[in-house]
């Protein structure tokens, strides 16, 4: 979609795009067909899209055959897509906040399903953090969101941007930054560049149980970043002999959060 279409759009809705929203609309068609391609729908599978605004990427997503379920937010762009893609069998349309919707009823088990999403800056880490925490998360997800925060997801160990969240998505999903989209292709454009983000999810070969005991380290460790991991994760377990713990994979003491990688975290929560 042209910019001039975009603004005529927003005209008629009398929509003024909202920067608490994070509603930062794609205007280039060359970087929107790029994505498409990068993400690869195919015919038959299920994909979740969130934020899907005028439905330009939902367009593409249903050309290629897919069962799309659309989460939009904001009332005005919901009944904008309603009209545009009446009758369209293949998409499920939801008026509602991305973030508190049951993902677990919306897909059951049986359903896999995979995530390709121009994902509203103001959601995308409370939304991811809630996608891969799901027993039955996506396969895979591709989607545009801030460099700053793709930096962080794919962040290596012992840097600063190495976090929390880099860390619990780390153990649940393969993440890799495929390209960088600079924000002059956006309406209106952000103060800073986007990256299209691919994570595929890891086989597992932990229980749900452990998952869980290794957010509850990961969160705990960095808590407070800058004190000894070992003292924090007592807090969590204190039935754990930490100082030979941390030994045993090879750390030291002394070692602090960012210095402790997704799979080390992992193996501590199996103690």
């Amino acid at each position: 979609m042209r910019k001039t279409d975009l603004l005529a759009i927003l005209e008629r809705l009398d929509l003024h795009p909202s920067r608490t929203l994070g509603q930062n609309f794609l205007v280039d068609e060359n970087c929107l067909e790029a994505l498409v391609q990068a993400a690869n729908p195919l015919a038959g599978e299920t994909v979740l899209e969130i934020g899907p605004g005028t439905g330009v990427l939902t367009e593409r997503l249903l050309a290629s055959g897919c069962q799309v379920t659309a989460i939009e937010f904001d009332s005005r762009l919901y009944s904008f897509l309603q009209e545009k893609f009446l009758g369209e069998k293949r998409l499920r349309l939801i008026h509602a906040d991305a973030c508190r919707v049951d993902y677990a009823e919306l897909f059951p088990i049986e359903t896999p399903f995979r995530v390709i999403a121009n994902l509203p800056y103001s959601c995308a880490s409370p939304l991811l953090a809630k996608l891969a925490d799901l027993v039955h998360s996506p396969t895979s997800l591709h989607v545009l969101l801030q460099l700053e925060m793709a930096e962080r997801l794919t962040a290596n160990v012992g840097t600063k941007e190495y976090g929390s969240l880099t860390a619990r998505l780390a153990i649940r999903y393969a993440s890799s930054i495929v390209r960088r989209v600079p924000h002059g292709v956006f309406f209106p454009p952000p103060e800073i560049d986007s990256a299209f983000l691919r994570m595929t999810r890891l086989p597992q070969e932990t229980t749900r149980e452990v998952l869980k005991r290794a957010d509850a380290l990961i969160n705990a460790a960095f808590a407070q970043r800058r004190k000894q991991a070992r003292r924090l994760l007592a807090g969590v377990a204190p039935d754990v002999d930490w100082n030979t713990a941390l030994a045993q994979l090879g750390l030291p003491e002394t070692v602090r959060a960012e210095d402790i990688s997704p799979r080390q975290y992992l193996t501590l929560a199996m103690l």
